[in-house]
């Protein structure tokens, strides 16, 4: 894997914890500079001395319109070049939509759905200009099956992967690969918002994966020749039953 994305830079949002943080971590193992995109500073300046030179912190909150759309702009004045971006930032939202309110609806919409097109919007002409790049989106395996306790956050994951897949299409002619990796349950933050007994119960039956595992995936995807494209990987827990 070095061979291949060694002095290579990437780009990964939501970078300071769960699958981003797991990202983070293999691709400088593999000889990759990245930065790391998030919104928490402290963690950043934390990680950024433990991971060394090749790990870069870009402060960057994806809700804010201006932070957002200057993350690009300030990633290409740090490292002069984007080759792998990572959109992997997101939130959730489970339970039934009665009981959650407008204000987090549009919190998770706008993080899930409109930063992802915004970053790629920002990213793509570099990309397209160089003829080379790769562009991942984190989405899930709710973008693949109507999941009925998660009916907002299942919403995002289907347009992002409508999203993934048309951006391909739009991008293959110009030496960019598109594609996304949907995982099952993640033993990450995400998760704090799950009712606590369904919580216990997918760890108790073993249905939860770690986020390396994910990584995993996103560093073969990564290094696969330029003339293949992995377009969607689902990653599952073997007890998640779906």
């Amino acid at each position: 894997m070095s061979a291949e994305l060694h002095g290579k830079v990437a780009a990964i949002t939501g970078a300071a914890s769960g699958i981003g943080l797991a990202a983070t971590r293999a691709l400088i193992a593999a000889g990759a500079s990245v930065v790391l995109v998030d919104r928490n500073e402290a963690a950043l300046a934390a990680l950024t001395a433990e991971l060394g030179p090749r790990a870069i912190a870009q402060v960057t909150d994806l809700l804010d319109a201006a932070s957002c759309d200057a993350m690009v702009p300030e990633i290409l004045e740090k490292v002069g070049q984007i080759d792998i971006m990572l959109c992997n930032a997101g939130s959730y939202i489970g339970g039934d939509l009665v009981d959650t309110n407008p204000a987090t609806i549009d919190r998770m919409l706008n993080l899930n759905v409109n930063a992802v097109i915004k970053n790629v919007h920002a990213v793509a002409p570099h990309m397209m200009a160089r003829k080379t790049g790769d562009i991942i989106v984190t989405c899930s395996i709710a973008g693949h099956a109507p999941i009925h306790v998660e009916p907002v956050y299942s919403a995002s994951k289907w347009a992002v992967s409508c999203f993934v897949q048309t951006m391909r299409r739009q991008l293959m002619a110009h030496g960019v690969r598109v594609g996304q990796v949907s995982p099952g349950p993640v033993v990450s933050a995400l998760l704090s918002d799950w009712e606590p007994d369904r919580l216990q119960r997918m760890k108790d039956a073993g249905a939860l994966m770690e986020p390396t595992e994910v990584s995993d995936a996103l560093m073969f995807m990564l290094t696969r020749p330029r003339n293949v494209t992995i377009r969607d990987m689902i990653v599952l827990p073997s007890n998640f039953d779906i």
